[in-house]
């Protein structure tokens, strides 16, 4: 195998440099240069997340996120949050459903620490019996937390009604059952299989130098680089999941508020109608005049909090709506939410809906791209996720580029699935029998 990595420039424009380098083994690093500030953001990103679990394994990618700062080869626990202390870094970690990422943000002189300690904590950790045990207890409370927050459980709630009991479906955390059930030997079959440099994505932004972050990059990962490792097998590129497992799903809690998602199958991410849902998605409720906002909030006061969301995947994807309301009103919410989603089926968006929320897609992209932090994880996540990252322009563009027909034509489409309804509240499943 060659040893030689392979650089190219990609064409950007609207914001810095961005390079890209593909090291021995199949390890990605990909940069953008920000020369106005003085912080550099460094990611590693792993293809690897929940939905790659099994039911005896569920919870253990995101179980590994809180391992792997419990020392490595060459630190303690306390050794990695001492350092980070001292060069006033900010380090932290998150599981998804199709990657995890370890990141820090750090002052632009000390990249080369920031570097060498997240490397270390992503390849080099013991998972030992003992913090296997202490982080059980952990994981554990967050589990509880998640459980005693309906606004957080809904979500997760939803996801197990559309897609059923597969991974898509399962929390991200683990069950209790399963949390437990995990043994060390478990946990760390599975870091050694799926934690490998081909499955990785480094990204670096901020006051940096692409050729000095490569060579960091290589001095880190010394030793990792040629592990002949063919990489996991493709997620599936086409959808699984066609109609909800459970059309009305409804968790009895004695909350002072009702929490509700009402949404259907959406899109995956390899799908080239994604830009027009992201559209689509803002006007019904992305905003304080979308829609959703509009008839649930400004106009009948029902709920503070109420707005759409779409979340997608290689081969599936989901789209819903939410709000949290007095249990009284509940019926009438998701009555609204019936109707704001039929409204726009069939032609229902006007152009000015449609340039609002244009417009508003446009400038949170803009805006959310103030700091070195969010540059690193988009850059990041667009290598892992789609193998290339396009720029600011072309992002913008792609936007820009939906039209009214595109989107009303997707918005015929979900309206004509079958919609599934979740429910955290104190209610009884027969409450909403006919809801669907």
């Amino acid at each position: 195998m060659s040893t030689r990595a392979k650089t190219r420039t990609l064409p950007v424009s609207g914001g810095g440099v961005i390079k890209r380098t593909v090291l021995p083994g199949g390890l990605r690093i990909v940069t953008e240069a920000m020369p106005g500030v003085r912080s550099a953001s460094v990611g590693i990103w792993v293809g690897v997340g929940s939905r790659d679990e099994t039911p005896s394994v569920a919870g253990t990618s995101h179980f590994l996120e809180h391992l792997l700062f419990k020392g490595t080869r060459n630190r303690s626990a306390l050794d990695i949050a001492m350092t980070m202390d001292t060069i006033g870094g900010e380090f932290n970690a998150f599981t998804e459903k199709e990657h995890t990422c370890f990141y820090a943000t750090v002052l632009d002189q000390q990249l080369p620490v920031a570097v060498d300690i997240i490397a270390d904590v992503v390849l080099n950790a013991t998972i030992t019996a003992a913090d296997v045990d202490i982080e059980r207890t952990v994981v554990l409370e967050e589990i509880a937390m998640r459980d005693d927050d309906p606004s957080d459980l809904v979500h997760d709630e939803f996801a197990a009604a559309l897609f059923g009991d597969v991974p898509l479906g399962r929390s991200i955390l683990g069950s209790e059952d399963s949390i437990n059930q995990l043994s060390r030997k478990q946990i760390h079959g599975y870091y050694s299989r799926r934690y490998r440099p081909s499955e990785m994505v480094v990204s670096v932004a901020g006051n940096i130098d692409h050729a000095e972050v490569v060579r960091l990059v290589r001095t880190a990962f010394t030793g990792r680089l040629f592990d002949g490792d063919a990489g996991a097998e493709p997620r599936p590129d086409r959808r699984l999941h066609k109609v909800p497992a459970r059309p009305v799903n409804v968790i009895a809690d004695d909350t002072e508020q009702a929490n509700i998602v009402l949404g259907s199958m959406g899109l995956s991410r390899f799908d080239e109608r994604r830009f027009v849902l992201s559209v689509l998605t803002t006007a019904i409720g992305g905003g304080m005049s979308s829609r959703l906002f509009q008839q649930i909030r400004e106009q009948r006061g029902l709920a503070y909090s109420t707005y759409s969301f779409t979340s997608s995947y290689a081969g599936d994807g989901l789209f819903g709506l939410y709000a949290g309301c007095q249990p009284g009103k509940a019926d009438e919410v998701v009555s609204i939410m019936k109707a704001v989603l039929q409204s726009v089926a069939s032609g229902g968006l006007t152009a000015d809906e449609i340039e609002r929320g244009k417009g508003q897609l446009c400038g949170g992209m803009v805006l959310g791209l103030e700091d070195s932090g969010s540059r690193m994880t988009r850059i990041g996540k667009a290598e892992l996720t789609y193998g290339d990252v396009l720029g600011l322009d072309d992002l913008l563009g792609s936007v820009n580029a939906v039209t009214l027909e595109q989107v009303n034509d997707l918005a015929d489409d979900l309206a004509a699935q079958q919609t599934c309804l979740t429910v955290v509240g104190p209610f009884g499943e027969h409450d909403f029998d006919a809801a669907v």
